[in-house]
């Protein structure tokens, strides 16, 4: 079967090869997390199990994209959001697990859910439902509430309540992870909304020609990097503060 699915891929392909390598990726930080869980303290085993749920999750949709892609040459839109929808507010509830020990409460856990939630499902509709096969203002409309959900995730990790808790935690290597978790936040999900752009009426398919068939390649670069590496930041907190604390 593993075979197969590699003879299937054409040589000329980098869309299909990267489907192909990004669920083989995630599918191996799915069992590295899991496996792990036992290295660390008790604190921190669900952090880990977020994690390879994170990227168990990807690889699963990532096994179904590749499939609906090579047959049918097309970006699978939905599936993409779906995939989204169950693991982007799992990674944002890594903010609060990371917090917790701080005095994170379950409403700032909620509240990141609920704007991650928004801004899928505002980037949906504004990506699958566009009227006319592009119209601009639907576009924009719907991208500026996506973009509110974005905002509000970015300020709590930069500046909010995540950063506050975060600093107030006393432990260095809490605060130096979720500071870069949050770099993922502002670096690595950026490619999501200029690849929202680059659908029909969006700015950069208006202003540019840049097509969204062009970017499935760089969401599957960006998908594997932020989970994994989501993932492996987490990874390093756990085990870093479980070597500290037996070390004393």
């Amino acid at each position: 079967m593993f075979l197969l699915d590699v003879l299937a891929i054409p040589k000329d392909d980098p869309i299909a090869f990267t489907f192909f390598t990004g669920y083989m990726a995630m599918m191996a930080a799915s069992v590295f997390f899991f496996f792990e869980r036992g290295s660390v303290d008790e604190k921190w085993k669900i952090s880990l199990l977020v994690s390879g749920l994170i990227t168990g999750i990807a690889a699963v949709h990532y096994f179904y994209m590749r499939d609906y892609y090579m047959a049918t040459g097309e970006n699978p839109t939905a599936l993409r959001y779906i995939d989204w929808t169950l693991t982007v507010p799992l990674m944002c509830v890594e903010f609060y697990l990371l917090t917790k020990a701080a005095g994170a409460k379950m409403s700032l856990l909620w509240k990141l859910i609920l704007a991650s939630v928004l801004m899928l499902v505002a980037g949906y509709i504004g990506e699958a439902f566009n009227p006319d096969g592009g119209s601009t203002s639907h576009s924009v409309m719907w991208g500026v509430i996506s973009t509110i959900g974005y905002i509000y995730i970015l300020y709590t990790a930069w500046f909010g309540e995540v950063a506050q808790l975060a600093s107030n935690s006393g432990n260095p290597v809490v605060e130096r992870g979720v500071r870069t978790l949050a770099w993922f936040v502002l670096v690595g999900w950026a490619i999501y909304p200029i690849g929202y752009m680059c659908m029909p009426g969006g700015w950069l398919n208006i202003g540019l020609g840049w097509e969204s068939s062009n970017v499935d390649l760089f969401y599957n670069i960006a998908d594997a990097i932020n989970k994994i590496g989501f993932g492996l930041v987490v990874y390093n907190i756990a085990i870093t503060s479980t070597a500290t604390a037996k070390a004393q």
